[in-house]
């Protein structure tokens, strides 16, 4: 008889956010959807605070961490700034993502080996203050070894790639990378999570690889509830990761 391993789900609400901003004031509210979120059976929610404030702002951490019961999952660049707001709030935990003012989603991977003195600083201070660490990075071996060896608890493997192949037909590739990154992470004491790009059609085979315990998902819930509401695009995505396992 197999045993089932659990898998949690992760709701990023910083689209919810974006859509309130296109217009301006409170409506409509990211705390209504991460209590949304809760009664349909997220494990989680994540926000990025981003330097712009182009989605999430100050206000919507604070009320997050206060209001909401869920573990509160920070993204966030490695700059004063944020590091200064994170050990003020105290989320659950902080992941560590690069960030371009730029760019309109985070585009890739964290290099974690090419700024290794920055993160390993930031990571001891927020691991000081109780918070969990985690780095947004390419599925690469020596991605997750060098995670491990700046002090990081976790790491999350970006799987837009594998999504992009997905759309094309063709995801074997991506996929025995994310597989034999997961299963390295675990090896070496990391806990190891993904996301990025995930939508109905590109679960699966990511909740199947028994060595990712997390997925973040943010953009495709929020765009499917439009059509089918929030609570239940979060109960559907939360079915087809069970299945998987």
């Amino acid at each position: 008889m197999s045993v089932r391993i659990p898998i949690r789900l992760g709701v990023n609400i910083d689209h919810l956010a974006t859509l309130r901003n296109a217009r301006g004031g409170s409506h409509p509210d990211p705390l209504r959807a991460a209590l949304v979120a809760a009664e349909a059976g997220a494990d989680g929610i994540t926000a990025h605070l981003r330097e712009d404030r182009r989605h999430i702002r100050d206000d919507d951490i604070e009320r997050l961490k206060k209001e909401c019961t869920l573990p509160l999952n920070l993204e966030m660049a490695a700059t004063e700034e944020m590091i200064a707001i994170a050990l003020k709030v105290k989320p659950h935990a902080v992941c560590i993502v690069p960030e371009k003012r730029e760019e309109r989603t985070t585009e890739g991977g964290l290099d974690v080996i090419a700024h290794k003195a920055l993160l390993a600083d930031a990571t001891r201070r927020l691991s000081g203050a109780g918070i969990r660490v985690s780095f947004f990075i390419n599925p690469a071996r020596d991605q997750v070894e060098a995670s491990k060896e700046t002090g990081a608890h976790i790491v999350e493997l970006h799987t837009g790639k594998y999504c992009e192949e997905a759309i094309g037909g063709s995801v074997s590739s991506e996929l025995n990378h994310i597989q034999k990154a997961a299963a390295h992470a675990t090896k070496i004491g990391l806990e190891c999570h993904a996301g990025h790009g995930l939508s109905f059609d590109t679960v699966k085979p990511i909740a199947a690889i028994h060595d990712i315990v997390e997925l973040n998902i943010g953009h495709f819930l929020i765009g499917e509830a439009v059509f089918m509401g929030l609570d239940k695009a979060i109960r559907r995505m939360k079915k087809l990761m069970l299945e998987a396992r």
